[in-house]
């Protein structure tokens, strides 16, 4: 079958999670639970030939991701080949490890943009949830360098019930910084998020007052002429329709892990489908051609309600790991959605939420102990 044949476009967007490995131990963390398993990493040559090959396909913007991408000691010569290739690149990290002399390092390879991740507004509850006492005010320092490097610059922050109250801090702190974009992203809940869910998921409540904090800061923002671009991310959890995941599965987005594997989404890898690798399969023939870019494509697929929907090509069913986290069967209509069978899942956690007491020492914490207890336990 011919691309043109086909019907199916190419991939703007790859994401190469370069390493599983980091500094850090967020407790919402979204690598494999068993990522301490997970020892195996594609060599410099690999992920240049992976980029050969997205970009030969079309593919216009390269993140790189993790982990933490900047453990890997060849980090400047994959941002080097990816430029050379014709991406826009961009570096999505936490700023650990992260120096001025990178920085210059960087963009003299040609990298374009960068994402730093912070935890909270503060330097405790910043420790607390990312494990390290000197991570705050090494994000403060390379966020301030970024900007004065010139880089385009996101700050990113997770959003949880322990952190959200203090949104208006982080709000003041990303226009100190003078971020020009801000992601509010309310926690999905993947990988160490899920297994956290009763102690991170916010009540609807603080979503709500959350929302009108960011509502009250777009409007004096604008009124003063502040450019900064703030997005919130309401999870899923508050929503009476399915999000559609990626702009739908195997459409625009392309996912290679550490050790090659290929998935249309962050998420896949806990599903019970064997997805290709890269070692062994060309990404012409993984978007195109494999069982499982193409498990989830289109319409056919679908069960009811889903099928019968007047809404299925804005949500495209919903996300496929939430409905087989949530009811263990990737095939259902996501549990989100108010016309699933499965939605009472949905409003029972909202209700645990309410409930929950859990502090931040009790969360499951991302590092080698927890992933090795939590794969033996479940393996």
């Amino acid at each position: 079958m011919s691309l043109s044949e086909s019907g199916i476009k190419a991939p703007l967007w790859l994401l190469a999670e370069l390493t599983y490995r980091c500094p850090l131990q967020c407790p919402y963390c979204s690598n494999p639970l068993d990522f301490a398993r997970q020892q195996q990493e594609l060599t410099t040559e690999q992920w240049l030939t992976v980029f050969r090959q997205a970009r030969e396909m079309g593919s216009v913007q390269l993140g790189f991701s993790g982990g933490e991408p900047l453990v890997r000691k060849d980090l400047a010569e994959l941002i080097a080949g990816a430029r050379q290739l014709g991406f826009y690149t961009n570096l999505i990290t936490s700023g650990i490890g992260l120096t001025r002399q990178k920085l210059d390092t960087f963009a003299d390879a040609g990298l374009d943009h960068i994402q730093i991740s912070f935890q909270a507004s503060d330097e405790t509850l910043n420790a607390a949830l990312a494990g390290s006492e000197k991570a705050f005010h090494q994000k403060l320092e390379m966020a301030k360098a970024i900007k004065a490097h010139g880089y385009p610059m996101v700050l990113n922050f997770v959003l949880h019930r322990h952190n959200i109250d203090q949104i208006d801090r982080i709000i003041e702190l990303c226009i100190q910084l003078e971020a020009d974009d801000v992601e509010l992203a309310t926690c999905q809940f993947y990988g160490w998020a899920q297994l956290n869910r009763e102690g991170l998921l916010p009540t609807r409540e603080q979503i709500a007052s959350a929302e009108a904090v960011v509502k009250r800061y777009r409007e004096k923002m604008q009124a003063a002429g502040n450019l900064t671009n703030l997005l919130f991310v309401t999870p899923d959890y508050y929503e009476e329709r399915p999000k559609g995941c990626m702009g739908g599965w195997g459409a625009i987005f392309m996912n290679v892990t550490p050790d090659g594997l290929a998935l249309p989404c962050h998420s896949a890898r806990q599903l019970p489908i064997e997805f290709p690798s890269v070692l062994d399969n060309s990404l012409q023939h993984i978007w195109y051609q494999s069982f499982g870019f193409n498990r989830y494509r289109g319409y056919d697929w679908m069960p009811e309600p889903c099928r019968s929907c007047d809404e299925k090509e804005k949500d495209f069913g919903g996300c496929r790991c939430q409905a087989f986290m949530l009811t263990g069967n990737a095939d259902n209509a996501d549990p989100v959605c108010s016309k699933s069978e499965h939605h009472g899942k949905i409003l029972q956690a909202r209700r645990e939420a309410d409930c929950s007491e859990i502090k931040v020492s009790q969360l499951r914490f991302r590092n080698q102990k927890n992933s090795k207890v939590i794969f033996t336990s479940q393996g």
